[in-house]
């Protein structure tokens, strides 16, 4: 069962559901494996939620560009292409967007305004890590995935400006819902690519795979899993592809929705006849 991260395992408090805890653990203790399938980096709060879902797994973090498995280290990143990165930076700054920049190991903005600046500090707090800008030549290692952070009017544009090499998808976060977050990695590389990696890596082919989701960057996941469940707070076109694929529309984030999918995910992964985990964290 893959898990997106805002607006589906965390709510518009920035905090996952109390109910959310024990009803992984009952999923777990049926042989079902949770991964995290976020557009959030593999660290701060990403990699503390992944870490307690399934400390022994595969997760999706940028977007799909890394898919790691966290006992060992081990990632299948996807850098971003060099010069198409350039066009984007460049149009963003002549534009006035905010702009953060990944690797698999941290993260860089350089903020331009005070406005910025807010936008910025929020998006750490989300993040789980400390407010530091710098700029983004000093990221560490190779940028896998650059982060538009702008007013959901401008979300168009920025789609708009998707420079040939490169894929853009929106997201939202019920924490920050006045700005829209175009997650930008290399062509080709989204949630469903990773989704496919994860099942492969598990032995499993995708038919078997639930994804949960509530976001545009999602609709790639969704489009592959077998078993596609949107939240009750998810955007419309993505219930509306959920229910076209025979999927099904679960409660909204803060009334436990991602609790009732684990629910769902466990009585599928019960062979025939078994008895459900007893109740309990």
């Amino acid at each position: 069962m893959c898990v997106d991260v805002d607006g589906t395992l965390v709510g518009a408090s920035g905090r996952v559901p109390d109910d959310v805890w024990p009803a992984a653990a009952r999923a777990r203790a049926t042989g079902l494996r949770l991964a995290l399938c976020s557009g959030r980096a593999a660290f701060g709060d990403a990699r503390r939620h992944a870490e307690r879902l399934d400390a022994d797994g595969w997760h999706v973090f940028q977007n799909g560009a890394s898919v790691v498995h966290l006992p060992s280290g081990q990632s299948r990143s996807t850098p971003l292409p060099v010069a198409p990165l350039a066009a984007l930076r460049a149009h963003a700054e002549s534009a006035g967007w905010l702009v953060e920049l990944y690797d698999d190991a941290g993260y860089a903005v350089e903020p331009r305004t005070a406005a910025h600046e807010a936008v910025a500090r929020r998006h750490a707090a989300l993040l789980g890590v400390p407010y530091a800008p710098r700029p983004h030549a000093a990221l560490g290692g190779a940028p896998v995935r650059a982060l538009v952070i702008v007013p959901r009017a401008d979300e168009a544009a920025v789609l708009a400006a998707e420079p040939p090499g490169l894929t853009a998808g929106a997201s939202t976060s019920p924490a920050m819902p006045e700005l829209t977050f175009v997650n930008v990695t290399a062509a080709g590389v989204d949630k469903g690519l990773a989704l496919r990696a994860v099942a492969a890596a598990y032995g499993l082919d995708a038919a078997r795979v639930m994804m949960v989701g509530d976001g545009l960057n999602d609709l790639p996941a969704l489009g592959v899993a077998g078993h596609p469940v949107a939240m009750g707070n998810a955007e419309p076109e993505v219930r509306a592809a959920v229910l076209a694929r025979g999927g099904r529309v679960v409660g909204d984030v803060d009334a436990g929705g991602l609790a009732e999918a684990l629910a769902v995910a466990a009585a599928l992964a019960l062979p025939a006849g078994a008895a459900a985990p007893a109740e309990g964290p």
